[in-house]
């Protein structure tokens, strides 16, 4: 396997494989870009089928981050990790110092966050081998409040406002009482994305892997709880991806009935083609890292040091960001994925005024 060759090898600047033998520690670290900033993205873990498939889902998901921090306007690059593991059964204190070691070995080119499979114990235990890691504590802002070093609160109601304003451009509407939404995956975000929806009047239906997942969305929400293998094809007015990436691929196209798509989980597009193709069926889509921003908006802040009330209010600019992405859309014939890639690499080239024509490798 040649990572130079990877059909998902896109000019990254580093691709790390970490191994710690005592440990069993088995890791990538992928900084695509670091043009606006220091790579930042979370590290999850997750038991990959296959190394080439943890390869893949590492460079995919740095691009993105260099995509998602330029699309949100902060000072970042783009930069993910990915431990190869069961998060339930293969953690240990010894290989999560070895992987803060690795982090640590980047001299901050890198800077690590929760993820999928990971939050503040395992980013506790980074701390303890590097300085280079966010969300490991609660934190002091600069208006004197407290906040978790959880990014997932912010991300979910980024994703619930960019979803309410692609609701109005789709389906003209503003209130969302009976909106039905389908969400795929309630975890940390999913659960918080549903919350909002259920706080708005909406009627929802869920599924996920983890069944105590489900029954808690049922207990609480009174969701109604579906298959995995049903949810994307459900009647409903939104269908809000919150789990792995490449749900919306030839398959699921097949039986997608929802006019909006818009969710949190990370790259979402089995191919740039699914994007063309969901314009031309006239379903509107969300661009996965714009509306997901939230969560490294918020880490952003906590490396900063500032405030709740700023956090908050460049979060809910995500709907903004969505309704040009739309706008131009609408305007240009386009697909809005390749839209939001447009808008990235316009800051990009901002950012860094010398850059070559290369630079145009993000494009979808």
């Amino acid at each position: 396997m040649s990572v130079f060759t990877h059909a998902d090898f896109d000019h990254h600047e580093q691709v790390v494989f970490c191994h710690d033998k005592a440990s069993g520690l088995r890791a990538i670290i992928a900084i695509h870009d670091t043009t606006l900033g220091p790579a930042l993205g979370g590290c999850r873990m997750f038991p990959y089928a296959s190394d080439d498939d943890a390869v893949r889902d590492v460079l995919r998901l740095s691009r993105g981050m260099t995509l998602k921090s330029s699309l949100a306007g902060l000072k970042l690059g783009g930069g993910k990790a990915v431990i190869i593991g069961d998060p339930h059964t293969g953690k240990s204190q010894a290989l999560l110092h070895a992987m803060g070691d690795f982090v640590d070995s980047l001299g901050g080119r890198y800077i690590t966050a929760a993820d999928s499979g990971t939050g503040e114990p395992e980013m506790q235990a980074f701390a303890q081998r590097t300085r280079h890691v966010i969300g490991a504590t609660p934190r002091a802002t600069l208006d004197g409040s407290i906040a978790s070093g959880d990014p997932s609160p912010s991300t979910a109601l980024g994703v619930f406002v960019g979803l309410r304003e692609a609701v109005r451009q789709r389906l003209g509407r503003d209130n969302l009482q009976g909106l039905k939404v389908a969400i795929q995956g309630v975890g940390h975000v999913g659960m918080g994305l549903a919350r909002h929806l259920k706080a708005a009047g909406a009627e929802l239906w869920v599924s996920d892997i983890f069944e105590a997942n489900v029954q808690q969305a049922v207990d609480e929400l009174g969701a109604h709880a579906v298959r995995p293998h049903d949810i994307s094809s459900l009647d409903v007015d939104v269908f809000a991806p919150c789990a792995m990436g490449g749900i919306l691929n030839a398959e699921t196209l097949q039986t997608l009935r929802a006019p909006v798509i818009a969710g949190a989980a990370n790259n979402q597009l089995a191919s740039p083609e699914i994007g063309v193709e969901l314009q031309r069926r006239n379903h509107l889509y969300a661009p996965d890292y714009a509306i997901n921003a939230g969560g490294i908006i918020d880490v952003y802040y906590q490396r900063i040091g500032g405030s709740a009330a700023q956090t908050d209010t460049h979060v809910k600019g995500i709907a903004d960001t969505l309704r040009e992405i739309f706008n131009r859309a609408a305007a240009s014939g386009e697909p809005t994925s390749i839209i939001a890639d447009r808008l990235a690499l316009e800051r990009l080239h901002i950012g860094d005024p010398t850059a070559e024509p290369s630079k145009q490798r993000l494009h979808a």
